[in-house]
């Protein structure tokens, strides 16, 4: 053989091996680099497929990036969490341990690869929570607590897992005592509200300092929700939002989340303007809440055109949650026209469809298996006390001043609702006084009304700085057993706010 040719084979066959070698010590890693950071965006967004495309891309370019998989998890998350769509979840399951596999392959040095593995399985645990699987759920997040855990001792400048952290830490300290099953499959895991809290807080001061700090946004909507639903305050929780460049007109995840915020904290003219001018992006995913979000928005404004945003919720969603609900609003849309045929067929379905794991669809349940007709004025004066509409209610409720109620419930929710509404205009006097009265007349019933009542007036009482006297009316709450929203009420009873508000504006500069 010509040793020209001879060397020219040896040198090829040399290159091909060091490209082999190469090839084979390619050490898989974690870089969220720009596309990362691109598809990332787009999946919180909600713009999937545009999210799935650039990593699918990814996947070619650098097969060894394993951040593909920690950000490809968040596009089922969405779609499972929003659809709630059974069979989607049947299919894409199966991903988490596919996922995982390739996570446990990478560099263990790294502060993402721990990390990466305890965020996918708090995802999933809240995927298995939405799905009514709780044994999974809890299952779930005590292993993304370990793993956050363990990566904390050993990076405990790490900030995303304070992120997840905080949120664990939140929820364990709100578990209700008829879940109290579930601390055993956490692990062990500890915390409270105010745990949650802080380290929340040092995420956000920390992505104040970066600003190139890729989960701001997501420690936001942590922090929000915490304020919203653990904390009960939603004020707050207005007041931290307003202060975020959050694009409600073409971000779903946006609108819905400051609409939430908006509809629990009396600003409902806001929440129907948001709404209303959102339009869904080309390549963003539906999100048929926002159109229920409209719907009960439009109700609470005792609006004539708030029935059709239910009917296309209904007609839209694919999930299991929030059916009855709708069905139970649009009940209420014909109840207060005085329609009580109208108002009896829509419960009818309310009994048939959807399902009951959840409290407003629970409590939407009850009421179609009840019987009973509600006073069309008193849902009216729910209805506005709900949007915000406190000197409207108050109108209403003082015109039935002195009728005859017919029977003592009816009667009890009355002096209730008088309360609510004097609660909301700030007159707070007047609202003890009924609370009070709500409280004696009603603590034996199984209505939630003395319950809530005593929770509300314990909250008075915090305000005015009557700490002992606050603590007395937690503890009867605590004691009180309605059949409606217990779990919530004593959950707030458990969790008083005390210097909150001052804590959310020195995390905000507020």
């Amino acid at each position: 053989m010509n040793y020209t040719i001879l060397m020219k084979i040896r040198w090829v066959t040399m290159l091909l091996l060091l490209h082999w070698a190469a090839r084979g010590h390619a050490k898989e890693h974690f870089s969220y680099n720009s596309s990362i950071v691109q598809a990332y965006q787009k999946a919180v967004a909600l713009r999937l497929d545009e999210s799935a495309a650039i990593l699918a891309r990814l996947k070619n370019q650098d097969p060894q990036n394993l951040a593909v998989y920690h950000i490809e998890n968040y596009l089922d998350f969405f779609r499972l969490y929003i659809n709630e769509d059974a069979a989607e979840y049947a299919v894409l399951k199966k991903h988490l341990d596919q996922r995982l596999a390739k996570i446990k392959a990478g560099d263990q040095q790294s502060p993402y690869y721990l990390y990466a593995q305890g965020d996918i399985f708090l995802q999933w645990s809240l995927v298995k929570l939405k799905f009514g699987d709780y044994m999974g759920a809890f299952s779930h997040a005590g292993k993304a607590y370990r793993l956050l855990s363990k990566n904390q001792e050993r990076f405990p400048q790490f900030m995303p897992n304070y992120k997840d952290l905080g949120l664990l830490h939140a929820l364990v300290g709100t578990i209700p005592d008829n879940y109290q099953w579930g601390i055993k499959l956490l692990g062990g895991m500890q915390g409270s509200i105010a745990q949650g809290k802080a380290e929340l807080e040092k995420v956000l001061r920390h992505a104040r300092q970066n600003e190139d700090f890729l989960f701001a946004d997501e420690t936001v909507v942590y922090y929000a929700f915490m304020v919203l639903h653990l904390e009960n305050d939603a004020d707050a929780a207005w007041k931290i939002l307003q202060n975020q460049h959050l694009d409600v007109a073409k971000n779903p995840l946006h609108c819905f989340l400051k609409a939430s915020v908006a509809l629990r904290s009396g600003h409902n003219d806001e929440a129907i303007a948001m709404l209303s001018k959102y339009s869904k992006p080309g390549g963003a995913m539906d999100f048929p809440m926002l159109e229920f979000q409209l719907g009960l928005a439009k109700l609470r404004r005792l609006d004539a055109d708030a029935a059709p945003h239910f009917s296309n919720f209904l007609a839209r969603f694919r999930g299991r949650n929030n059916i009855k609900e709708a069905y139970q609003k649009l009940a209420w849309t014909e109840l207060i026209k005085g329609n009580a045929t109208g108002y009896k067929r829509y419960l009818q379905l309310c009994s048939q469809k959807g399902v009951a794991d959840f409290g407003p669809d629970k409590n939407a349940q009850e009421e179609a298996q009840s019987g009973l007709l509600p006073e069309a004025v008193l849902v009216r004066a729910r209805l506005l006390f709900d949007g915000g509409y406190f000197q409207t209610a108050y109108d209403l409720l003082k015109e039935k001043e002195n009728y005859r109620w017919p029977n003592k419930a009816v009667q009890l929710e009355y002096t209730y609702r008088q309360g609510r509404v004097l609660h909301g205009m700030a007159r707070w006097d007047e609202a003890m006084t009924l609370y009070r009265k709500t409280i004696a007349e009603g603590r034996e019933t199984t209505y939630y009304y003395a319950c809530n009542a005593a929770l509300q007036a314990g909250l008075i009482c915090e305000l005015r700085k009557d700490y002992p006297q606050a603590r007395r009316y937690f503890q009867l709450c605590l004691a009180m057993r309605p059949s409606d929203y217990r779990t919530s009420l004593h959950q707030s009873a458990k969790a008083p706010k005390r210097a909150w508000v001052k804590r959310v504006s020195q995390a905000f500069g507020l």
